[in-house]
């Protein structure tokens, strides 16, 4: 069974099993009762925005009647079953994983609702320097890891297709980065697409092939997100604000105070704030007012070109025969909220 149909089928039990246990608030969607006071937010260890706003509290202080969990997640593939279970409420993921999860067969009914950062440096495909891989055509017959279902799985994907090559052409093995990181270690892995911060530990003794910012440049970009569960917007647009409103906050720290920025993101990497600062420097992160633009979220009634950018990434992993079909323009652009935009962000 492919790693992707694995993915359905196991999202597919969850939810079953979900709705068996009898837990309201999941299998209603979390639409059926707006007194339900909770947020179960999936956030994942890479250096954002997102770190900040949980280090610092800021969506707890800015919403004092609610009960918020913050749960760590180590891909965009468990988020999208725990949508599709009805555990979680927000999350941060990668846009293709999003992709995926707007298409067919997952159809998870949620919305795009912020820009947490563009790829750049901080995700890439690095060769072990014992490998003797000096480019991505080297890495015919070799063993490559990466998180299925990712960003980095994506931009490894286009990577490949750039460089002529087919999947057939090397062993590629699903591993989350912590375990990217022990294979890497063991000596097990001739290269691997991952992201910050075990990025870091590869590039120790590793050379970067291609990053995710040069394969943008080629027409491919990738970006982690901030998604909501439709059934929450539904039932919490003024939380969905609120969050919304410390996520602005957290990119405005990053653009005016690195140094605050770098702390409070060490803090929740056990990095030391230069470490963090470095790391944050090689993401790529727009300003509030930036996401409301054409080139991102857009506003209502203007729909930004974030929605091409899903269904292209979506094509790409069609004929990459990773999801069975591409949805529309006008389906992508009815999964970005941006009710309220710009108001919510200033």
């Amino acid at each position: 069974m492919s790693s992707f149909k694995r993915f359905v089928a196991i999202a597919a039990l969850a939810l079953v099993t979900t709705t068996a246990c009898g837990d309201g608030a999941a299998s209603q969607g979390r639409g059926g009762d707006s007194a339900d006071r909770t947020i179960r937010i999936a956030y994942q260890a890479f250096p954002s925005g997102d770190l900040i706003v949980k280090n610092q509290g800021l969506l707890e202080k800015a919403l004092p009647d609610y009960k918020i969990t913050w749960t760590k997640f180590d891909s965009g593939a468990s988020i999208n079953t725990a949508f599709v279970a009805g555990s979680i409420d927000i999350a941060a993921i990668g846009s293709s994983p999003v992709a995926r999860g707007l298409s067919a067969p997952l159809h998870i009914p949620y919305q795009v609702a912020f820009v947490l950062d563009v790829a750049g440096d901080n995700e890439a495909l690095v060769a072990r320097n014992a490998s003797g891989v000096k480019d991505v055509a080297g890495l015919k017959g070799k063993k490559v890891a990466t998180s299925f279902a990712s960003t980095s799985h994506y931009s490894l994907l286009a990577a490949l297709d750039q460089a002529g090559l087919k999947e057939s052409d090397l062993t590629i093995v699903d591993l989350e980065p912590q375990d990217i990181q022990a294979a890497w270690t063991r000596g097990d892995l001739d290269a691997a697409y991952t992201w910050l911060p075990t990025l870091d530990a590869l590039n120790k003794d590793g050379t970067v092939l291609i990053s995710s910012r040069e394969l943008a440049t080629a027409g491919k970009p990738t970006l982690d997100l901030g998604v909501v569960a439709t059934s929450f917007i539904e039932a919490h647009p003024d939380a969905v604000d609120a969050w919304r409103k410390a996520e602005s906050q957290a990119l405005d720290l990053i653009a005016t105070d690195p140094t605050a920025a770098a702390t409070a993101v060490g803090t929740e990497l056990n990095l030391s704030p230069d470490e963090a600062k470095n790391q944050l420097s090689q993401g790529v992160f727009l300003t509030p007012a930036d996401l409301a633009t054409d080139e991102w979220l857009g506003t209502e009634g203007k729909p930004g070109k974030l929605a091409d950018n899903l269904v292209a990434a979506a094509q790409f992993l069609a004929d990459q025969k990773k999801i069975d079909a591409v949805p529309d323009l006008a389906t992508v652009q009815k999964a970005v909220y941006v009710k309220g935009l710009p108001g919510v962000l200033s």
